[in-house]
């Protein structure tokens, strides 16, 4: 046997080796922190199932803020919970609603130098859970429900919001929502679209975090993507595009490699990948009872479930992959 002349193991001798020729790279610059805002608490209250996670008062709210901008995180995106729903969600358009204030808020503390973010649903604020307006059999009425996105997209755009972020997967829902933002002055306003959003079981802390509970023990399987059409998932973002996305996303992350991969390769525009709530409660959980051994640095206060943009859109969450921040924030995909 000749022994190779070439030894790939020659440059991954040491972590500075390794560092200086890595393929792929995820630093502070690539994150977006999800954050929950929550009208009726005094006090920042704790998610069970998101250990370390918070639903903030406006004002704790400010304080993280401050604390990821000092971090250099350059953005977060808003969720609400309000302290009235109803069938429509009205609370989501309402100027004095608790993301219109937060936005406000954060505007005025930081100007230009952090990017709000406001997710566009209103599974938060409607009193059955779902997305959008219902029909008389319990469906989701899509183009009745499109006509309630524009006006979420107008009072987050008057309140301050740097970009708007439909997360409903209706058909339609970006034009619809690039219509109303540019007839009323909002030309330059992104949107960032949950283009290829599927549906998991992996949201459940995520509806803890919100106070979601969908009517009748349903789901919403009738919107959001089937996991089993790739393809589809493709047809989902070319169409969002063409609709007038600036950035798409696939949500969830990690167990959907392939279809970032596929889109990375398709598309040419930013490309989002979301570790959504599930994944996050996995790693704690499995930390917590001994299986997996997370970086020393982790911290429990840190924010758990990032948005980032994957470059060419292929990464594994192994432990030496972490990218610590300041308090052991781990930036994931």
């Amino acid at each position: 046997m000749i022994f190779p002349h070439r030894r790939l193991r020659r440059l991954r001798q040491t972590p500075s080796l390794r560092r200086l020729v890595a393929e792929t790279r995820v630093g502070v610059d690539d994150l977006i922190a999800p954050l929950f805002v929550r009208e009726d608490i005094d006090e920042p209250q704790p998610i069970s199932s998101l250990p370390g996670i918070m639903q903030h008062t406006q004002d704790s709210l400010r304080a993280e803020v401050k604390e990821l901008a000092g971090l250099g995180v350059p953005g977060i995106v808003l969720f609400g919970l309000p302290a009235r729903k109803d069938p429509t969600g009205s609370e989501a358009w309402n100027p004095d609603g608790v993301v219109q204030v937060a936005l406000k808020n954060l505007r005025d503390d930081h100007g230009d130098s952090v990017v709000a973010i406001a997710d566009l649903c209103v599974d938060e604020y409607t009193d059955h859970g779902h997305c959008g307006v219902l029909t008389p059999t319990g469906g989701v009425d899509n183009d009745a429900t499109l006509e309630l996105y524009q006006k979420v997209a107008l009072a987050q755009a008057e309140a301050g919001a740097d970009m708007v972020a439909p997360s409903g997967m209706m058909d339609g829902q970006v034009a619809a929502i690039r219509q109303a933002l540019d007839a009323n002055g909002h030309t330059l306003l992104p949107i960032l679209a949950y283009s290829a959003k599927f549906a998991s079981a992996e949201y459940g802390p995520f509806r803890d975090a919100v106070d979601v509970t969908i009517a009748g023990g349903g789901n919403r399987k009738g919107y959001q993507q089937d996991p089993a059409n790739g393809r589809e998932a493709m047809e989902e973002i070319r169409l969002d595009i063409a609709e007038g996305a600036d950035i798409v996303m696939v949500k969830p992350a990690l167990a959907y490699l392939d279809v970032i991969t596929q889109a990375r390769t398709q598309f040419d525009v930013p490309l989002a990948a979301y570790h959504v709530s599930g994944e996050y409660a996995m790693l704690k959980a499995a930390a917590q009872n001994g299986y997996r051994r997370l970086p020393r640095d982790w911290g429990m206060a840190g924010q758990g479930r990032w948005l980032c943009d994957p470059g060419l859109g292929r990464r594994i969450c192994e432990e030496d992959q972490w990218i610590l921040l300041k308090r052991g924030w781990p930036s994931v995909i």
